[in-house]
């Protein structure tokens, strides 16, 4: 099992109200204060988000320039997107070949490419998309063109639905071969489905127990080995966004994260996530969602579906996502109002206290694959 981080520059309106403008770029250095604490405590990936135009819920549009910032002032931590907006009306798949390759060059290998299609209409209309069902099919056109881009050469061109582009050399390429490792959102079984056919890494979040994850990993892991990669080597990786709050006495770790108003963050979430499955009785905004009691913080814990207490009840939460198959887990701690002293103090006792009890590679699993495939293509 293997960790990461999850940035999305929450900006909730309680910040905006006491700091004014000043509260955004207050988060987004408190996101790359994190980066770096996550960086030296052995966590090995951080995935940055792509959101536009979701005011409080997420600010974080730019996330090639965020992760450009993060390979500067990191050394270990792989840099993925968590997801790039692989839509044409969104990012044009050049420009996404292209800022895939710079980052792969400047990070030295360690940026990893997560894809996904939006995941709500307020962004989707804002560029023009006005049926979130084609964004299935423009994801099924343009993921094979940004591979082929890749290639030495010149990309031959292409004529489709969604884009068309004449012959064209897109540059920079890759550095490291055979291209970054690939990724793609999921929620659904058929998104799992898809993903290991194409012989994609997963990318999910869970608002449930591990359990409940189980039959969606199996599917996956069951399907990987016929995959037929539409990369260049297939990326048999699942991981699985959750929330952590790791601190010596339990007591306070659930304390803080029944004041840090995650159901305020859980409102916004299907304010504009529209595109997800909405379970019954949730509230429609701006009516709020309710907050957590303790005694529900106490549950969600023992049941194993949040890592939130001491080292060894964070231990016995993470166990449970082992034993379903989960290959990474990695934590949206910055999508609560937990102050950024108490999130760097977490992060710091978990990668003592609880990483080397799973994570016993020095080697992240994406590159032990990629390496793989080459020396397999070398035989």
């Amino acid at each position: 099992m293997e960790f990461g981080i999850f940035n999305g520059a929450y900006v909730p309106a309680s910040m905006t109200e006491a700091e004014g403008p000043a509260a955004e770029v207050r988060r987004f250095k408190e996101e790359l204060e994190w980066v770096k604490a996550a960086d030296r405590s052995g966590f090995k990936y951080l995935w940055a988000t792509e959101h536009h135009f979701l005011e409080e819920y997420s600010h974080l549009s730019a996330n090639e320039s965020f992760l450009g910032y993060c390979a500067a002032i990191t050394g270990r931590i792989h840099l993925g997107s968590g997801i790039m907006n692989v839509t044409p009306p969104v990012n044009h798949p050049a420009r996404v070949a292209e800022r895939a390759a710079m980052l792969d060059i400047l990070s030295d290998g360690r940026f990893e490419l997560g894809m996904g299609r939006g995941s709500s209409t307020t962004e989707q209309a804002g560029f023009g998309i006005t049926d979130p069902e084609l964004t299935k099919a423009m994801f099924d056109e343009t993921v094979p063109e940004i591979v082929k881009m890749w290639r030495p050469g010149t990309y031959p061109g292409f004529d489709g639905q969604f884009f068309t582009m004449p012959a064209r050399n897109v540059l920079p390429k890759p550095a490291h071969l055979p291209h970054p490792p690939l990724w793609v959102a999921a929620g659904s079984p058929s998104t799992f489905e898809k993903a290991a056919r194409m012989g994609v890494g997963v990318l999910c979040f869970t608002t449930g127990l591990a359990e409940d994850l189980a039959p969606l990993v199996a599917t996956y892991k069951r399907l990987i080995g016929d995959a037929e990669p539409v990369g260049a080597y297939v990326n048999d990786n699942v991981m699985v966004t959750s929330s952590m709050l790791c601190l010596e006495d339990g007591a306070r770790a659930r304390r803080i994260m029944g004041d840090a108003r995650g159901h305020y963050h859980k409102s916004l979430l299907f304010r504009y996530l529209d595109t997800f499955p909405k379970p019954a009785g949730t509230p429609t905004w701006p009516e709020l969602c309710p907050p957590y009691t303790s005694e529900e913080m106490d549950l969600a814990v023992e049941l194993g579906e949040w890592a939130i207490g001491d080292p060894d009840e964070c231990r016995r939460v993470v166990q449970k996502f082992a034993d379903i198959g989960a290959d990474q887990l990695s934590f949206g701690m910055l999508s609560s109002e937990v102050p950024i002293d108490v999130v760097i103090e977490a992060t710091e006792l978990f990668g003592r206290e609880v990483i080397p009890q799973f994570d016993t590679d020095p080697q992240h699993r994406s590159d032990r694959l990629r390496q793989q495939a080459l020396a397999t293509a070398a035989d």
